[in-house]
């Protein structure tokens, strides 16, 4: 969050409409999503409604009334107290009333979000920075814990902040943290959201590391794509490696001293479909895990130019240079992410086409995306050392290639069929020659 906040992670927020003074000014956002907007950039910014800092001044006033005796006053319905000294309570000091906290430790009480009051805050809220600051939708933090234990009604109150959005601003994008599983997350499609971030695919034991290190790892990975069609169907994906709560992409797949496999990963979780998220850090290769402030490092600019890590951090480990000079390295991480994401712009399929599949071995598969009409085979080689072969009927054109090596990835017509080769971790994008 850009909110102000006690904590340098900012989930703590003191004042929804504001910015905090570590990133600058109202003047300073307002600029930045004018500069998106003029390069046909879309901005959305983190929302977190489950709870507040205990600095905040709707909380402030609710103790200043429960410590006066005033029970009745409407302060006091804005977060969920009780005299109940339960699990996730918290003691008010100076009074027998206890507030809910989820995120216990944290400082952060939870709204209550039945209120209507609230929810009126929550629509001032989210028109302010729709309207007066111009963003163009919101990430949903935690939607699970907006009611714990209560899937009905988080995916109600999903519902209320989509169609609050889309009377504000129509087209606002709002995507979910729900940190569950294909089932849970299908259901909370029934919101309305926009889309959810895999999580399946995410992290260590997720679909993307599992598929690189199974012994099958090609036909692993068209059965986890099938997995989540059957699931998701047509949903909207946001597929994503890692985030500040996991631990980052170089160490889920032992990239360390292997940048061919980092870029490896990130071609796969975008050849998964939808509207990809990369986690800052991540188009050059940094690494962290463990404690939260190691996996939030700061960004490498260059080596004399690093962003301040946040409090609490341990290790401070960049094993890879920093932007300025990957972006003078042809074979970086970071201009493969570039070919990557540009890829996707000139070939749409690749993130909105529907899924079929082609060939599958071991080693190779070609998964198949249609969108508006056009056809487009993607086939992928798995194999870390190997050049392999893959043989498509009919007589296919090379849109194009992406490689972690200097070598290219080709393909060649053969009588009614074209022969495509590919280089270690290749990838090629072909269509139907007319």
């Amino acid at each position: 969050p850009v909110m102000p906040g006690p904590s340098y992670h900012k989930y703590d927020v003191r004042d929804y409409l504001a910015v905090d003074e570590r990133y600058g000014t109202l003047d300073d956002m307002k600029a930045l999503t004018a500069a998106c907007h003029e390069l046909g950039i879309r901005l959305i910014i983190d929302l977190p409604v489950n709870h507040t800092s205990t600095r905040h001044p709707w909380f402030l006033a609710a103790v200043e009334a429960l410590k006066a005796g005033r029970t009745d006053d409407p302060a006091i319905n804005y977060y969920n107290f009780s005299r109940d000294a339960g699990q996730n309570h918290v003691q008010v000091i100076g009074t027998d009333w206890y507030y809910e906290e989820q995120f216990a430790g944290g400082h952060m009480p939870d709204l209550n979000l039945d209120s209507e009051a609230v929810r009126d805050e929550i629509r001032r809220i989210m028109s302010f920075w729709l309207l007066d600051c111009g963003v163009d939708g919101f990430r949903l933090d935690a939607v699970t814990s907006f009611y714990t234990g209560n899937d009905a009604k988080n995916i109600e109150f999903l519902r209320f902040l989509k169609t609050e959005a889309e009377a504000l601003k129509p087209g606002s994008f709002l995507v979910g943290e729900c940190w569950k599983g294909l089932g849970q997350i299908a259901e909370y499609y029934q919101s309305g959201i926009d889309s959810f971030f895999l999580f399946p695919a995410s992290q260590a034991e997720g679909y993307i590391a599992a598929s690189m290190r199974a012994r099958r790892p090609a036909e692993t990975y068209v059965k986890n794509l099938k997995r989540v069609s059957d699931a998701l169907g047509d949903s909207l994906l946001t597929p994503f490696l890692s985030n500040h709560d996991t631990g980052r992409t170089v160490g889920l797949v032992q990239g360390r001293q292997a940048p061919d496999r980092v870029k490896f990963a990130h071609a796969l979780i975008a050849l998964m479909g939808g509207y990809t998220f990369t986690y800052y850090g991540e188009e050059i290769g940094m690494a962290g895990a463990g404690a939260d402030p190691n996996k939030r490092l700061g960004m490498l600019w260059n080596e004399d130019e690093v962003t301040d890590p946040p409090p609490g951090a341990t290790s401070l480990e960049y094993p890879y240079p920093g932007v300025k000079a990957q972006l003078e390295d042809p074979l970086s991480i970071l201009n493969y992410l570039k070919k990557l994401n540009h890829q996707k712009t000139a070939m749409p399929a690749i993130a909105l086409g529907t899924l079929a599949f082609g060939p599958t071995d071991t080693d190779t598969c070609v998964v198949i995306r249609q969108y508006q009409g056009e056809t487009l085979y993607i086939a992928v080689n798995f194999s870390a050392k190997e050049t392999r072969d893959v043989r498509l009927e009919g007589r296919m054109a090379l849109l194009d290639q992406l490689d972690t090596g200097s070598a290219p990835s080709s393909a060649f017509s053969q009588g009614t069929d074209t022969l495509v080769t590919l280089q270690p971790y290749g990838i090629a994008y072909l269509k139907e020659s007319e």
